[in-house]
């Protein structure tokens, strides 16, 4: 395990006034916290969590960092909690564990909505502090560093993980070095075949022509020395990954690539980049179409770099890179850069971005995903890709993802912008909606008001938002032909049984279908995912209703649980019906009174548990002869109570009393008492009195004395 002296040497190293006496300290307590747990290797634990801090440090990261790095596991792992790490180490140390805590516990090789929602959980956790990623990064390369140990089983699936999930996101904050160890250890264990073939290859090439790198850097210094720059030049082999994907992006076998090896330029200042790459295009004959100035612009992620492609030494292709110093920690660091130190000063490189604004482009980027499966593909097609720089007619840049096209450039403006193009122009051309935007490139969009989006742009466009607008809109469109057939249906249905399809009919089936709107209702209608005898039968179910028999035969007991001749009558207070639970209360003279399980008056027995008796209705169709009372608030209106005693008789419900409790001008408000089978048989009946349109509210009235208490508030009295 790496002692607490090499990890404070190497923070001493870039930051002399780093807080030696807290790393010790939480070095000692993430130890102890720690101790008695071993890795999969046999290794102790917490040499986990040490290496960790190791990596970040390599990073010049601040003391902060460090210290959640050599803690981050002590929240899931330990006995340690979120207000003791607060208490010994600070708020924001304790705030930056629980967000790797969080993290960590998230199932990212999930699958659809599970993975995507996941993946939303990672990114919100990212904007509150992106140091909280970057510790998450360094854990997940050294678990990957040592994964040999796990299961193949497991090793496969944290690869794929991995591959889809945390080295495009190491990319994408530009640290490009994790994400190609990242991705060539995933390699190793998803297709070691390849990656074995590869590395044969390039063992091949050595064994034919040498070690070219050597030599061809050294024709790169001889170039610039003529041209009097200053620089350091780097030369590698490109990993077998990174290989394998071209060959899969450009279907070509390895002996037909010829672009493996790739240089680094590192100069002192912006002006000496273009004069290497001067240098360097007199010297070697540029490839067309490999050329990207990256530094009159940058990346998103703060990446600054010209990169050329040449023909080198032997007619061998060879990438070059060219920067300065500055751009090259950005380079090697990415967002991360903002936190570095030099020379015991936190250092403002001015080629840093700020990390909480990188953030906020990213994440409003996909705002427009409506639900989880589209935000991971905004995510995926946007975060995931490389960038062309395309400019409006004013000049202003507008980054796309490569491969985009017009149709994305438009809604890469505004959605408004993107729903009315009806055409574009390329560098003053005319050209289709479908071709591919290139770098450098001029984009105008053409207009047209009233054009809506076609159904063939989807195919179109690879941008998150400009699917998602395009969508949003086509469903909206479908949306409104299918209510204007549903509403179209509901007239027909409706009026067959002597009714009206109104808003409040169809307000009053969607709270019974538990939908928000009516317009939901004719949705459904529109796209044939309900008939129009459905919507009969949520509102008005007993008109299609056979008459049913009644329970036993005319002997038999209603209520099972009464004693040899005990009989039972229903409570006034409450007047259960079937299909509610019961309760049985013992009164002297009476026999048993049935209450509904949830009266309030049964409070008044809690200390008397003897008088109480279990009761259920009786399985079976009952009888329609169970007395209930509802509460009817309706427009004084000719013949409105006419219309709602149909309505009552049409869901064989029969009037035993009608009790005018307010009478108003324009309404009146009115207690009926009527008989039904059941539950089931009542909500019927009030479905059917809800839909029409003069009727303000209905309800089940009980005469509780807290109900009629709230009865007469209501009403004012």
């Amino acid at each position: 395990m790496i002692p607490v002296e090499a990890l404070t040497s190497l923070m001493r190293s870039y930051n002399p006034r780093c807080a030696v006496g807290v790393i010790e300290a939480a070095y000692d307590y993430g130890r102890r916290m720690h101790e008695g747990q071993f890795r999969t290797s046999g290794e102790l634990y917490f040499s986990h969590p040490v290496a960790v801090a190791m990596l970040l440090a390599e990073q010049r990261l601040d003391d902060n960092t460090i210290i959640t790095a050599l803690l981050h596991d002590t929240i899931e792992d330990t006995g340690s909690t979120y207000n003791e790490i607060a208490l010994r180490f600070g708020d924001e140390v304790a705030q930056l564990v629980d967000g790797v805590t969080k993290l960590t516990n998230l199932e990212l090789s999930q699958v659809g909505n599970a993975q995507a929602e996941n993946f939303r959980k990672l990114l919100m956790a990212m904007s509150k502090d992106l140091r909280v990623l970057l510790v998450k990064l360094a854990d997940r390369l050294h678990n990957m560093r040592t994964i040999r140990h796990l299961p193949p089983e497991k090793q496969v699936r944290k690869a794929r993980e991995t591959m889809d999930i945390f080295a495009p996101l190491a990319g994408r904050m530009g640290m490009q070095w994790m994400r190609d160890e990242l991705e060539d250890i995933s390699f190793r264990i998803l297709n070691p075949e390849a990656r074995n073939s590869i590395i044969r290859r390039f063992l091949t090439l050595r064994n034919e022509s040498g070690d070219v790198i050597p030599k061809i850097t050294e024709d790169i210094r001889t170039v610039l020395a003529g041209a009097r720059v200053t620089a350091e030049v780097l030369g590698r082999e490109k990993k077998p990954y990174s290989i394998w994907r071209k060959m899969e992006e450009k279907k070509e076998g390895f002996s037909r690539l010829s672009d493996i090896y790739g240089f680094r330029i590192v100069t002192r200042s912006v002006e000496e980049c273009y004069m290497a790459l001067g240098a360097v295009h007199q010297r070697w004959r540029a490839v067309p179409g490999r050329f990207k100035d990256y530094i009159s612009q940058p990346k998103s992620n703060g990446y600054r770099s010209i990169h050329t492609t040449v023909s080198g030494r032997d007619g061998k292709r060879v990438e070059v890179q060219i920067r300065t110093l500055e751009m090259h920690a950005v380079a090697e660091s990415g967002v991360a850069a903002h936190w570095s130190y030099r020379d015991g000063e936190r250092f403002e490189n001015p080629f840093a971005v700020d990390p909480f604004r990188w953030l906020r482009s990213l994440t409003e980027r996909f705002e427009g995903a409506e639900d989880s499966e589209d935000f991971l593909e905004h995510v995926k097609l946007e975060m995931f890709q490389d960038q062309v720089f395309c400019f409006t007619p004013k000049g202003e840049v507008v980054k796309l993802p490569r491969g985009a096209t017009p149709i994305d450039f438009a809604y890469a403006i505004h959605t408004r912008i993107g729903d009315s193009c009806v055409g574009a122009k390329v560098d003053g051309n005319r050209v289709p909606l479908w071709t591919k935007l290139r770098n450098g490139q001029s984009v105008t969009i053409i207009r047209a008001e009233g054009q809506r989006p076609q159904p063939s742009w989807e195919d179109m466009v690879i941008t998150g938002r400009a699917k998602s607008a395009i969508r949003r809109s086509l469903r909206g469109e479908q949306r409104a032909t299918q209510v204007r057939l549903g509403r179209e249906i509901a007239r027909v249905a409706l009026e067959r049984v002597g009714k009206r399809a109104s808003d409040k009919a169809l307000e009053a089936a969607a709270k019974r279908l538990g939908l928000e709107e009516g317009d939901d209702v004719l949705a459904r209608l529109g796209a044939a995912e309900m008939t129009g005898k459905d919507l009969v039968a949520t509102l008005y179910p007993e008109l299609q209703r056979e008459p049913l028999p009644a329970a036993g035969d005319g002997t038999a007991p209603v209520v099972i649980g009464l004693g040899s001749g005990q009989e039972a009558r229903p409570a006034p207070c409450c007047n259960p019906i079937p299909g509610e639970r019961i309760v049985g209360i013992a009164v002297r003279g009476k026999g048993v009174m049935i209450h509904a399980i949830d009266c309030e008056e049964l409070v008044a027995f809690e200390e008397e548990p003897d008088r109480w008796i279990d009761l259920r209705w009786a399985e079976g169709h009952s009888r329609p002869d169970h007395a209930v009372a509802i509460e009817i608030a309706l427009a004084n209106d000719a013949g409105v109570l006419g219309r709602i005693c149909t309505l009552i008789g049409e869901q064989h419900a029969n009037i035993t009393d009608i009790d005018f409790t307010d009478r108003k001008p324009d309404f009146y408000r009115m207690i009926v008492e009527i008989e039904v089978r059941d539950m089931e048989h009542l909500t019927h009946v009030l479905t059917a009195i809800d839909a029409d349109s003069d009727v303000a509210q209905v309800r089940r009235f009980r005469r509780t004395a807290a109900a009629a208490r709230g009865g007469a508030a209501h009403r004012g009295d």
